[in-house]
């Protein structure tokens, strides 16, 4: 986002500072105490490289990060959707929300260095909100992390102008600190981030199934199931997108599972019942509907709705 020269010369003397500084946090933990697991050097050198263009570094790093994901995307394609003109730059909501409608998982990583080294060892690169002055002069900066050396303490990256920048790990974290360690990774659909945990990755395909098309969501949510087989919100998302593509065989599937695996889901139940209605098998419906009201909690006048127009129909 820094254009002019003075913002370059500002930058330039605030990074030379830092790198006199103490070592942060973050850094003199994983130092210290590496996990055994993570390779000491990694770099991703089949990422694609695009050059920014002036306060452009959203639209840049975004279509990088989503090339690497396998989805075409260059930063003229993505500039209308993020480039925000009174901020000069691209608000992170809108680089989650782009990644989403392009058919890719947004995962927001967790505040970690550790986790964002774990990620680029998994092959996947991370986009990273930097502040590269002060806190008072704060310029906002995109950039995309690509690899690290652990033996000197070094961060590599795809920034600006630069296709392969190298910063002192204890230079990177101060600048990603003052964003309060915003980073992102952005993967297809099939994929799971290496430091997902189950709420946060569900959350993400949800955000995903209501910006992109139906087939993106589908293979997420199954992935999802792979991962965790018994999680209530990728049963009803599966099962939802399952009756709206009226394969209602696999609905019925999925619904029954989540109406097994949560016996107190009024959801469930109620889905399974307008599923099977739908397949004129009455009797079973109205069982199941009945247990979806049965359970009563702020579902229940839906479940009632379903249960009415079951029996007006069996009247019939």
């Amino acid at each position: 986002m820094m254009t002019t020269l003075n913002a370059r010369l500002l930058v330039g003397v605030f990074l030379l500072c830092l790198g006199a500084c103490a070592s942060p946090p973050q850094m003199r933990t994983l130092l210290g105490s590496p996990p055994v697991a993570l390779p000491k050097h990694v770099e991703l050198t089949e990422i694609p490289f695009f050059e920014q263009e002036a306060y452009q570094c959203g639209p840049a790093s975004l279509a990088m990060s989503l090339n690497a994901a396998g989805i075409s995307a260059t930063p003229e394609m993505l500039k209308p959707e993020l480039y925000v003109p009174d901020q000069h730059g691209s608000l992170q909501v809108e680089m989650l929300a782009a990644t989403r409608r392009h058919g890719a998982i947004a995962y927001q990583l967790a505040p970690s260095l550790s986790d964002m080294l774990r990620e680029i060892a998994a092959g996947t690169p991370v986009v990273v909100l930097q502040n590269l002055a002060f806190s008072w002069y704060p310029v906002w900066h995109y950039a995309v992390v690509i690899g690290y050396d652990l033996d000197r303490a070094e961060i590599i990256l795809r920034s600006g102008l630069e296709p392969r920048q190298i910063l002192p790990m204890r230079t990177f974290e101060y600048t990603w600190a003052r964003s309060g360690y915003w980073a992102m990774a952005t993967l297809p659909p099939n994929k799971i981030p290496e430091t997902a945990d189950e709420t946060s990755f569900i959350a993400a395909v949800s955000a995903l199934e209501k910006m992109s098309d139906t087939g993106k969501a589908l293979i997420a949510y199954r992935a999802a199931l792979n991962r965790w087989p018994k999680n209530l919100t990728a049963q009803i998302g599966l099962g939802n997108i399952a009756y709206r593509l009226l394969d209602l065989a696999q609905a019925e599937q999925v619904f029954r599972s989540a109406a097994i695996d949560h016996p107190d889901s009024v959801a469930a139940f109620n889905n399974l019942a307008q599923v099977l209605f739908d397949q004129s098998r009455y009797e079973e419906a109205l069982e199941a509907a009945h247990q979806a009201v049965g359970l009563g909690g702020v579902l229940a006048p839906i479940a009632k709705e379903t249960l009415v127009e079951i029996e007006r129909r069996m009247k019939k």
